[in-house]
């Protein structure tokens, strides 16, 4: 049996190219003919690999093509509109004023954390699971609308078959199953950023931020465009380019997940937690994937001072280009706030259904739906992003870190904290078994030093 790693093979990474480049408004039916042509396909894996390995011609191909797409530039508008440099991106940010209504901050913080790991937990079992399968397993189990942890107690057998469990989650994040919170890379990399700025304070760097991968995340707990870059890293690019090279995943999410501390660390602060937001983000990231870290920071940084929901998305908004795809999506997505949850997704589904379930874009528009419909109510919030689909764990955490901020650990429903039992399991080093009480202090510790 050969090895067929995800996210990584050259002839799995060819139509992702393809299609990034596509969006763009990059040409490409020339390579994508000469790949055709060859015998590829233009059929993009949803999970990251295809069954079997491509020959080795057809293989060396698709490294030529990859680097062909890496050299090809957007237009001119797009680079205006939607550009990768920190200066670039601020110069076109709109900052505003976060005003603080004599919050809890500890509270806030902690409930920062636990929300984050509960909007999580919730959406890890149904992840990549269509938006119709959701909602049928949630009415077997007379769950529906989305209550409480998902559970297989009740489940009809033909849609357990139909709709699979995510194999990792199952185990540990079914509600009959849950003792603690489960590890994930939505809570390993916010682990990564409170260690390095416990490390290196606000002055560390990407380099930084790649060193502490390499020592702290095996490359088996990285994904999508996380994982090229530790593959580019091991094979000599530096930092800076590293997430440039052969990396379809740049406008996907993966950044966002990573950049909530940056927020808690500078309450009421944006543009600083956006400017740490983007030294993280650009190892792996650009344009929409590194605006999606940026939001996600300084609409954190709001969270935990701000008294409203529509503070935090003007926090968030005001970071990064006002005209590019990511902020059409927020904003699409806050504006359906008072549709219903279905006629809100249909409309989702409609501009952004044919994006991958990583995409940042598709996320982003739930995520802002979810945030605006839930109005800081925290079970609104979070049963809304997990509703929604595509990445539910991702968008189900940074939904739930924000409502969770706004809400203040005291205030949470102990339906969604009590199961996590104030523990993490975490394989970064230091972190496995560490309580969210001892977390929002380490963060709060920071605040301090600011």
């Amino acid at each position: 049996m050969m090895l067929r790693l995800t996210w990584t093979q050259p002839e799995d990474l060819v139509p992702h190219a393809l299609a990034a480049a596509r969006a763009d408004g990059i040409a490409v039916d020339d390579l994508a003919d000469w790949w055709t042509t060859a015998g590829g396909s233009l059929h993009a894996p949803g999970s990251g690999a295809t069954k079997d390995p491509a020959p080795p011609a057809l293989r060396r191909l698709a490294r030529e093509l990859l680097s062909q797409v890496d050299e090809r530039e957007a237009p001119a508008a797009l680079r205006a509109a939607e550009p990768d440099g920190l200066d670039e991106i601020l110069a076109l940010a709109r900052p505003v004023t976060v005003a603080s209504p004599g919050m809890d901050l500890p509270d806030r913080v902690h409930g920062a954390w636990l929300g984050r790991a509960a909007g999580c937990l919730l959406g890890k079992p149904v992840e990549k699971i269509p938006r119709e399968g959701i909602r049928a397993i949630a009415q077997s189990t007379g769950n529906w609308p989305i209550s409480r942890y998902f559970t297989e107690v009740g489940l009809d057998g033909e849609l357990a078959s139909r709709y699979p469990w995510n194999r990792r989650s199952r185990p540990t994040s079914l509600l009959e199953n849950i003792d603690g919170m489960p590890e994930d890379d939505d809570l390993n990399f916010p682990l990564i950023a409170l260690d390095l700025l416990e490390r290196h304070g606000d002055g560390f760097t990407t380099d930084d931020v790649a060193q502490s991968w390499l020592a702290n995340l095996p490359g088996g707990r990285v994904f999508t465009a996380e994982r090229i870059a530790y593959r580019n890293l091991l094979d000599g690019y530096e930092p800076e380019v590293a997430g440039r090279v052969g990396n379809p995943f740049r406008d996907w999410i993966g950044a966002q997940i990573r950049t909530d501390v940056y927020g808690w660390t500078h309450p009421g602060d944006p543009v600083t937690s956006a400017r740490l937001a983007w030294t993280d983000a650009h190892l792996t990231h650009g344009r929409n994937g590194v605006y999606g870290a940026m939001f996600a920071a300084a609409a954190c940084s709001a969270a935990v001072v701000a008294g409203s929901v529509a503070e935090v998305l003007a926090a968030g908004l005001s970071v990064v280009p006002p005209e590019s795809r990511f902020a059409a999506a927020i904003r699409m997505g806050a504006e359906l706030a008072d549709l219903s949850t279905e006629d809100a997704l249909d409309q989702v589904y409609a501009r952004y259904g044919d994006l991958h379930w990583v995409h940042v874009l598709n996320n982003a528009a739930t995520l802002g739906y979810a945030l605006a419909r839930g109005d800081g109510d925290y079970t609104t919030t979070i049963t809304t992003a997990v509703t929604g689909g595509w990445d539910t764990d991702s968008t189900g955490a940074t939904a739930g870190s924000i409502a969770g901020a706004l809400t203040g650990a005291k205030g949470l429903p102990p339906e969604w904290v009590v199961p996590l039992r104030n523990r993490l399991a975490s394989t970064v080093p230091g972190f496995d078994g560490i309580g969210f009480d001892t977390l929002a202090r380490r963060t709060l510790a920071l605040v301090r030093k600011s």
